[in-house]
C-alpha cells in the first residue's frame, strides 16, 4: 500500500475520532439536557429526540455513495465543515420563538451529517493505514471516541451550568445530609411564610431550609399507610402544588401512570405459559420478600424574596452540584425547572428528594438553583462546538494524508453510480464466508450483549433480590469509573497485542478473554461479597476482558470489509454489529427476571460457547495486522 507517510497517525487519529464522537453525543445526549433546561416536557423530549438515532441505524443504506462518489478524505473534511455550520445553526435558532421545531430540524441535519462522517472517517482509517497500523491504533481510536463522549456529557454540560450560574440571581445553595443514625422524622410538605428579613437586599431565592438532615431508613408506615404509598402521595402532592401555582406546566394523565405504590401499575395479565415453564425449569430458588424496603424522602420549598422588577419571568433550575448521588433529586416524574413571575413570586415551589436506603454511612450532597440566562448558556456551548469544528476541519484539511487508494478520478454517469450502488450490496453478500462472517458479527458479543443490560441493575438491586445492594453513588464509581478504565486499558493493550502478533494469532485468546471474565459476575452473584474493593476488582476484570476481546471483533470487521468497497462494507458490518447487540439485549431483562441473577449469569457463560464456537469457522489471513517487512 502506497501512502502519504509525512504525517504520523498520532497527528490525526486522536483528533479524527474525538471529532467523530462529539456530534453523536450532541445529538443524543446534549440535546436532551438542553431541551430539559429550556422547559420542554419529558414526553416531547422522549418522542422527538428518540427519532434522532435513526441516521445511525440506517447509515449502511447510503454508505455506498460515500464509497463511490469522491474520496473518503473529501467526505470526512466536508462533513466536518457542515457540522461546524449545524452547531452554529443550533446556537442561532435557540433564541427564536419556535426554537424547539427549528433546533430539532438542525439536529436532524447534524445527525445525518455525523453518521456520514462516521462512514467516511472509518473508511479513511482503512485507506490511510496499513493493516499493521490499523491493528496498532484500533485501541487509540476507541479511546479518543470515549474521551469525546465524556467531554460532551461532562465538560460541555458543566460549561453550560457555569454560565447559567453566573448570569442571573445569586445561586441558591442547598445541602441535603443523609444519616442512617438520624432520628426518624416523617417527611411532609413544609409551609413557608416570607420573613421581613428575607425581603432585604437584592432579589434572591430562599429555601425553607438551606440544610436538612434526613435518615436513610424510612419508617415502615405512616398512620397505618405503607411508606411507599405515603411517599407516592407526597410526590403527587408536590407535583399538583407546583402545577397549581404556575411554576411548571400541568401534565395530563397517561396510560401506564404511576400506581399508589409509586411504581408503574402492574399488568393484570397472567404470566405466559412459556415464562412459567422457563421459571420452573431454570429459575433459581430464592425466598421472596413481602415488600421492598422503601427509600426515605424529603421535601424542600423554594421561593423568591421579593416581586420581580420586570414582567419577564425568572427561571430557576435546581441541579445536583456535588456529593453523593445516592441522594437523588427526583426529575423523572417531577420538574426541577420553575418559572417565577409577578403572579406567583410569593408562593412556594417544592423539590422532592429520595434517599437511597442502602446508604450505610453519613453522606451529603449539594444542590444549586441557577436562575441565569439559560438560552444564552446553551448558545455558548454550541458556539464553542461550532468553533471547534471549524478549527478541526481546517486542521484536518492540512494534516490528513492523501492515500492513493482513496477515491477515483474517473467520471461516472448517474446510471453508473446507481449500478455501482446496487453492486456494493451484491458484492458484500458475495464475499467468501459471508454467512460465517454474519454469524460472527451477531454471535461474538452474545454474552456481553445480555450482560451489559443487567450490570447496573445487578449492582443496584438489594441483597435479598440477588443483587449487590450498592448505592447509586457507589455504582457510579464502580461501573462508570473503574469499569471504563478497565475497558479502555483492555482496548489499548488489545490493539498493541494484535499489531505484534496479528489478528489470527490473537483471535482465540481474545475470544476467551470475552468469555472467561464473565465468571466474575457468577462469583459476585453467588457469594454476594459486599466489599467495594472486591466488586471493583471483579468489574475491572470483566470490563478489561471485554475491551481486550472486543479488539478482535473490530479488527475482523475491518478485515472482512477489505476490498473494492471497503467503506460501504464496513458500514454494513456495523449494522450487523448493532443488531447483534440489540436483539439479545431486548430479551435479557425478561430472562433475568424469570430465572434470577445467578442463573442468568450462568446462562451468559453458556452463551460464551457461541463466541468460542464461531471462531472455529472464521478464516483469517495470518499476515493481517502484522507489520510488513521492509
Amino acid at each position: 500500500m502506497k501512502n502519504d507517510k509525512k504525517k504520523s497517525p498520532w497527528a490525526w487519529i486522536p483528533t479524527l475520532y474525538f471529532a467523530q464522537g462529539l456530534p453523536y453525543v450532541a445529538v443524543m445526549t446534549i440535546s436532551v439536557i438542553m431541551y430539559k433546561r429550556l422547559g420542554i416536557s419529558n414526553t416531547d423530549i422522549a418522542l422527538y429526540t428518540g427519532w434522532l438515532y435513526l441516521p445511525w441505524v440506517i447509515k449502511p443504506f447510503w454508505s455506498p455513495f460515500v464509497d463511490i462518489i469522491k474520496s473518503k478524505r473529501w467526505w470526512t473534511v466536508s462533513m466536518q465543515w457542515i457540522l461546524a455550520f449545524t452547531f452554529a445553526g443550533v446556537a442561532f435558532t435557540i433564541p427564536v420563538p419556535f426554537f424547539f421545531q427549528l433546533t430539532l430540524a438542525v439536529f436532524w441535519i447534524m445527525g445525518f451529517t455525523s453518521a456520514t462522517h462516521d462512514i467516511a472517517a472509518d473508511g479513511f482509517y482503512m485507506h490511510a493505514l496499513t493493516e499493521h497500523e490499523q491493528s496498532l491504533y484500533v485501541g487509540i481510536r476507541s479511546t479518543f471516541y470515549r474521551v469525546a463522549t465524556v467531554a460532551g456529557q461532562g465538560l460541555l454540560v458543566i460549561i453550560a451550568g457555569l454560565v447559567e450560574t453566573n448570569t442571573g440571581l445569586e445561586p441558591a445553595q442547598l445541602s441535603v445530609v443523609a444519616n442512617p443514625a438520624a432520628e426518624q422524622v416523617v417527611a411532609s410538605i413544609p409551609k413557608y411564610d416570607i420573613q421581613v428579613a428575607d425581603t432585604a437586599g437584592e432579589p434572591r431565592f430562599v429555601y425553607t431550609a438551606s440544610q436538612i438532615e434526613v435518615g436513610s431508613v424510612a419508617p415502615a408506615e405512616v398512620d397505618g399507610v405503607p411508606f411507599k404509598a405515603y411517599a407516592a402521595a407526597v410526590r403527587d402532592s408536590v407535583r399538583m402544588l407546583n402545577e397549581a401555582n404556575g411554576f411548571v406546566a400541568s401534565t395530563a394523565q397517561v396510560d401506564g401512570q404511576q400506581s399508589s405504590e409509586g411504581g408503574v401499575a402492574a399488568s393484570t395479565e397472567k404470566e405466559s405459559a412459556f415464562t412459567a415453564l422457563i421459571r420452573d425449569w431454570f429459575g433459581e430458588e430464592r425466598q421472596t420478600v413481602a415488600d421492598d424496603i422503601a427509600d426515605n424522602i424529603a421535601v424542600v420549598g423554594v421561593r423568591l424574596n421579593k416581586m420581580p422588577v420586570t414582567d419577564e419571568p425568572i427561571i430557576l433550575s435546581v441541579t445536583h452540584q456535588s456529593g453523593d448521588q445516592s441522594i437523588k433529586l427526583e426529575q423523572n416524574l417531577l420538574s426541577t425547572r420553575f418559572e417565577f413571575s409577578r403572579d406567583n413570586w410569593d408562593k412556594t415551589a417544592y423539590l422532592f428528594f429520595e434517599i437511597d436506603h442502602k446508604l450505610k454511612d453519613r453522606t451529603e450532597a449539594s444542590f444549586v438553583g441557577a436562575s441565569g440566562n439559560i438560552p444564552f448558556a446553551w448558545i455558548i456551548v454550541f458556539v464553542a462546538l461550532s468553533v471547534f469544528f471549524f478549527a478541526v476541519a481546517m486542521y484536518h484539511s492540512w494534516v490528513l494524508p492523501r492515500p492513493l487508494t482513496d477515491g477515483r478520478e474517473a467520471k461516472r454517469s448517474a446510471s453508473d453510480i446507481l449500478k455501482e450502488f446496487v453492486q456494493t450490496f451484491v458484492s458484500f453478500f458475495q464475499k467468501k464466508q459471508i454467512w460465517v462472517a454474519v454469524a460472527f458479527m451477531l454471535l461474538y458479543r452474545l454474552p456481553e450483549a445480555q450482560l451489559v443490560k443487567l450490570i447496573n441493575p445487578f449492582l443496584l438491586d438489594p441483597i435479598d433480590k440477588g443483587g449487590m445492594g450498592l448505592s447509586t453513588g457507589e455504582v457510579g464509581l464502580v461501573y462508570g469509573t473503574v469499569g471504563i478504565i478497565g475497558l479502555t486499558i483492555g482496548g489499548i493493550i488489545g490493539g498493541i497485542a494484535a499489531a505484534r502478533g496479528g489478528l489470527k494469532k490473537w483471535l482465540w485468546p481474545m475470544a476467551w478473554s470475552m468469555s472467561l471474565t464473565c465468571l466474575t459476575f457468577i462469583y459476585l452473584s453467588y457469594f454476594q461479597d459486599s466489599s467495594l474493593l472486591v466488586i471493583n476488582i471483579c468489574v475491572f476484570v470483566e470490563q478489561f476482558g471485554y475491551g481486550f476481546g472486543f479488539t478482535a471483533y473490530m479488527l475482523y470487521l475491518i478485515y472482512f470489509s477489505e476490498g473494492e468497497h471497503k467503506t460501504a462494507h464496513y458500514a454494513i458490518c456495523t449494522g450487523f454489529m448493532a443488531l447483534g447487540m440489540m436483539l439479545p439485549g431486548m430479551a435479557a431483562g425478561w430472562l433475568q427476571e424469570t430465572i434470577g441473577y445467578r442463573h442468568f449469569f450462568i446462562w451468559t457463560v453458556i452463551c460464551c460457547a457461541a463466541t468460542i464456537g464461531i471462531c472455529a469457522f472464521v478464516k483469517i489471513d495470518p499476515k493481517f495486522g502484522l507489520k510488513e517487512k521492509e
